[in-house]
């Protein structure tokens, strides 16, 4: 059996709640694990957020990123970025145990940016 739940509310706040605890993690599950590459899968993953802000009371006639900014909310491809950089903050000063060689290779050269 199958049960569909329908959250109802015009409060854009309550609904932008809402997003971000059912469906949010949703998306970013295991991103740092997986995380799409190719443009077609990030605009898929990206047009949830872009659907749901859209139908929000007041800002259907904004483009997506003037939406976020009125929402003050990250672009899932943003998102995806910064839990990315602290996972490899993690990896390298040691928070998990992982080991650092298998992801990164390090360079005893002094000179950097091209000069040589």
């Amino acid at each position: 059996m199958s049960y569909s739940y329908i959250f109802l509310s015009r409060d854009t706040s309550t609904s932008v709640r809402a997003f971000m605890t059912y469906v949010r993690p949703l998306l970013e599950y295991c991103s740092c694990i997986w995380s799409p590459h190719l443009k077609n899968s990030i605009y898929k993953a990206e047009s949830v957020k872009r659907n749901f802000t859209k139908r929000l009371r007041g800002l259907s006639n904004l483009w997506y990123s003037d939406r976020l900014a009125a929402l003050n909310l990250p672009s899932l491809e943003l998102r995806r970025l910064r839990i990315d950089l602290i996972w490899c903050y993690k990896i390298l000063f040691g928070v998990v145990d992982m080991p650092v060689n298998d992801f990164f290779e390090f360079s005893l050269v002094k000179h950097t940016r091209g000069q040589f």
